[in-house]
């Protein structure tokens, strides 16, 4: 009797099973796909830019496609056959073809394979068709805002589902070729998924994106625009499709195109000369970094916990013979010397807003000189950093939202000037580490170190200590934007405000991050009030420490490493 029913039960449980199945696969055969060609986006392959390269060679067909997971053939084959036959056909792939809210894990489904039967049964029915297929996939990823669903992700989420994406694709298609979509926006670089699979890159003029972003201000004259873009691909090696995504004329956009390619042409061998040996540098610092303060009150340069000192040189400093006095007071406390020269503030000239051009035409080669005769007095190392955070886009210092061009030019200038080949001048790149930087990369040659700043207020209108960022965080963020170009740090500037508790157990879990990472040759904490003046009606942030506080950081340093 027990074992009879034992098996009645075990047959319904299979019969559950089954019924459970047959319905799934019955909900499953009467789904009906979303999938479409989207007629709405006319968005035409203007030109492509190479650097060795005069004209396109070819043109292209573009269509859109709005794909779900649905893997059905028959409706793939039908949805495919409305597309022409065209030689280079480019199919831009949203998947999915909807908005923002509604898919908000999009990236993670792609990776862990929820799209898989979709992608497989797609790229089979494109292996049938003649000509070379181009996919782009969700493209204008890198723009800060909520369009789509694979927008304002964190870049490492979207690589990986890039990279699935396209492995699987040519596992099914091998002749297929993939096109990586951003729309040339500042800070594309941080969504680089790699050579692997990137046959060309996409960047599009007017898109709907890029219309709705403000972080970063319009770039109103069409062919900088456009040069800017190719310009933020340099570091990749691919050729660059530019397209029209709005509703501006073609014959402009061609023409601006042109111009944009001339001109890049004509400084390639400033922009693009330093491309394999950026790739090949090596990062060999592993012993203790060096600690160094900012401070002006020197409440900290006599305690015995630093090994170098931080100043600030405008050109008045160098005319009025304050930097050498300052200099040569940092070294009879026999330290090392930071020193940042802002090409500003000069006497001669009262309206110095073309600092970068100066520069370049040799309006300042005397005190240039005279920084150099400075510098080869003393036996002791000197970081010499120049034109410090020219990339956020603000107008702090004269050098700030610039030509990227005109700044790599000037820092060159600088760095090449006569005296640079002291070996114990060290030359210090030195962007805040904010998006979009690497575009102001001035050449593996002229760059030793890498410096950026790091401040754990993240928005200048918060009041509450306990909001502020950690190290951590703000490091690894501004760590990954540097990963294109191999070359050891220097954060030169970095600080915290708060209570002095806050203060010390924020600098106590910097110590150990510090410690742990042999990227890192030195820092530089900045030990004063930030400046008044660029903080309008909100106090300005009073990073300074207690002697106890930056001995307690200096110690957990010592012990880290």
């Amino acid at each position: 009797m027990k074992i009879s029913r034992i098996l009645m039960i075990s047959a319904g449980v299979i019969s559950t099973f089954l019924l459970v199945l047959f319905i799934q696969k019955l909900k499953s055969s009467s789904i009906i796909s979303r999938d479409s060609l989207d007629s709405t986006s006319h968005e035409p392959v203007i030109g492509t830019f190479e650097l060795n390269e005069q004209k396109m060679t070819y043109s292209f067909s573009h269509y859109f496609l709005k794909l779900d997971k649905h893997a059905d053939a028959g409706s793939i084959n039908k949805l495919i056959a409305q597309i022409p036959q065209a030689e280079h056909l480019i199919i831009t792939i949203l998947m999915p073809g909807t908005d923002f809210a509604s898919v908000p894990n999009l990236l993670e489904e792609v990776r862990e394979g929820d799209y898989d039967a979709k992608i497989e049964a797609f790229c089979l029915a494109l292996a049938k068709r003649s000509g070379t297929i181009y996919l782009r996939w969700n493209p204008e990823m890198e723009v800060p805002v909520k369009l789509h669903p694979w927008q304002y992700q964190a870049p490492n989420d979207y690589i990986e589902a890039f990279n699935h994406f396209c492995k699987l694709a040519k596992s099914v298609f091998p002749a297929v070729k993939f096109v990586w979509g951003p729309a040339g926006y500042p800070g594309s670089d941080e969504y680089w998924p790699g050579p692997a699979f990137v046959d060309y890159i996409s960047v599009t003029i007017n898109g709907k994106s890029e219309s709705a972003a403000t972080a970063f201000p319009d770039v109103k004259d069409l062919e900088e625009n456009v040069r800017r873009k190719i310009q933020r691909m340099r570091m990749f090696g691919k050729p660059v499709l530019v397209i029209n995504a709005g509703t501006g004329s073609e014959a402009d956009l061609k023409a601006a195109l042109a111009k944009a390619a001339a001109g890049t042409r004509l400084n390639a061998k400033l922009l693009y000369q330093t491309q394999d040996t950026a790739s090949t540098s090596k990062v060999t610092q592993r012993g203790a970094p060096l600690v160094g303060v900012y401070d002006p009150k020197e409440l900290l340069v006599n305690s015995g916990l630093i090994g170098a000192e931080h100043v600030f040189v405008d050109l008045i400093n160098v005319q009025n013979g304050q930097f050498e006095r300052d200099f040569n007071a940092i070294v009879s406390r026999q330290h090392d010397v930071i020193v940042s020269v802002e090409p500003w503030h000069n006497a001669a000239v009262k309206k110095d807003s073309n600092v970068l051009s100066n520069v370049i035409n040799g309006i300042y080669d005397a005190e240039f000189a005279e920084i150099y005769r400075v510098l080869s007095t003393s036996k002791r190392t000197v970081y010499l950093r120049f034109a410090h955070e020219m990339e956020i886009p603000i107008h702090r210092y004269a050098w700030q939202s610039q030509d990227p061009v005109l700044y790599i030019k000037a820092f060159r200038y600088f760095m090449h000037f006569n005296g640079s080949k002291n070996r114990r001048i060290k030359k210090v790149w030195g962007p805040a580490g904010d998006r979009g930087a690497i575009e102001w990369w001035p050449g593996d040659d002229v760059v030793d170190y890498i410096s950026i700043a790091i401040y754990g207020l993240p928005d200048k209108n918060i009041t509450d200590p306990e909001q502020q960022e950690s190290f951590e965080t703000v490091y690894n963020r501004k760590r990954y934007r540097m990963r294109l170009v191999k070359k050891p740090i220097f954060i030169t500037e970095f600080g915290v405000k708060g209570p002095e508790d806050f203060q010390k157990r924020w600098l106590e879990k910097a110590a150990k991050i510090i410690g742990n990472a042999p990227e890192i040759k030195g820092v530089s904490y900045f030990n004063l009030v930030d400046n008044p003046k660029v903080w309008g009606d909100i106090p300005a942030p009073d990073w300074s420490v207690s002697k106890q506080t930056f001995q307690h950081f200096v110690k957990t340093l010592s012990t880290a490493r």
